[in-house]
């Protein structure tokens, strides 16, 4: 299968391209710089020079494969507070503004043409999202359940709708913690940076709150199987770990440098949390029993408390908070 990525350099796209090569698939994956191009002809494809703005060039490229996996997102504004504010206004169906915005916007735009490409062709377009669209629904979020309008879950919400025009279409949710030896500017390494940056690995409240986790290579063979075999219409979870404790991870992020665990108070959150205040009080349990039970996928590398077991995490650079 002729297939084109978006986002192909980055973290997921470094996993998914060659396992996407592996499985005998040609892969053409959108570079926005040369650099990028470097890196994505490095993993063993043909890098085509673009960006996500380029929506004639989008839909030509879509045109001329046999599917679409698309992960590119403009990620500029991660580490600001109104990055962190409009995912958790995401949630609540509040208006996210500013940069945040106009990279929904974009994305969403992106999935529109390729949506218009593919129309008709029974291809296979398959889209990302976030398993914290379903987070704190007082049960663990499913396949079955639909985001709530606004924010990325709009472009999620287009993918899933493109069924009915003939495409057959899916979007794979990628927890908050997706970690490897591949990840160098995730929320793992942020976490770890503001431990160590104040001393203490903190947690908010009580620490009960359950955040999924995925090991990269686990979520790139998911992006597989969807591409492959998914039903149009269809979410999938690519959680590993279904819902960690937020206290559990405080704790051996605290364990492998030698830091105390504390709760941090809501009054503190901020200082204490800085961008990531109103993401990490999220509760996101997860279940994957539905992406297990019909595309057959089984994690195979370790969870996220024995990656961090492994080192890496503790010894390679992590970002500034």
């Amino acid at each position: 299968m002729r297939v084109f990525v978006t986002g192909a350099s980055g973290h997921l796209g470094s996993a998914i391209v060659p396992e996407l090569i592996a499985a005998g698939h040609d892969v053409t994956g959108l570079a926005r710089s040369d650099t990028a191009a470097a890196t994505v002809t490095a993993l063993g494809a043909t890098a085509l020079r673009g960006d996500l703005d380029d929506l004639d060039g989008l839909r030509k490229a879509a045109t001329d494969s046999d599917g679409v996996i698309h992960l590119a997102f403009d990620h500029g504004r991660m580490a600001s507070g109104e990055w962190a504010a409009a995912i958790a206004d995401d949630l609540k169906v509040v208006h996210a503004s500013g940069d945040y915005a106009a990279a929904t916007g974009a994305d969403l735009a992106a999935v529109h043409a390729f949506g218009d490409a593919l129309a008709g062709t029974g291809k296979p377009l398959v889209g990302t999202s976030g398993t914290l669209t379903v987070a704190n629904l007082g049960r663990p979020g499913t396949e079955e359940d639909a985001g709530a309008p606004g924010g990325r879950a709009d472009a999620e919400n287009a993918v899933i709708g493109f069924a009915g025009q003939g495409v057959r279409s899916s979007v794979v949710r990628v927890p908050p913690i997706t970690h490897s030896t591949l990840d160098r500017h995730g929320f793992a390494r942020t976490l770890i940076a503001i431990a160590k940056q104040a001393g203490v690995a903190g947690y908010p409240g009580d620490g009960a709150n359950r955040w999924p986790a995925g090991h990269t290579l686990d979520v790139a063979h998911l992006y597989r199987l969807a591409l492959e075999n998914a039903p149009a219409g269809t979410r999938w979870h690519a959680a590993g770990d279904e819902g960690i404790p937020t206290r559990e991870i405080a704790q051996s992020i605290g364990d492998h440098p030698g830091l105390p665990t504390a709760s941090i108070p809501g009054d503190r959150l901020e200082a204490h949390f800085g961008f990531l205040a109103r993401v990490i009080i999220l509760d996101n349990p997860t279940s994957t029993l539905t992406t297990r039970r019909i595309l057959g996928w089984e994690p195979t590398h370790p969870g996220l408390i024995a990656d961090f077991a492994n080192g890496d995490y503790f010894t390679a650079p992590s970002p500034r908070h």
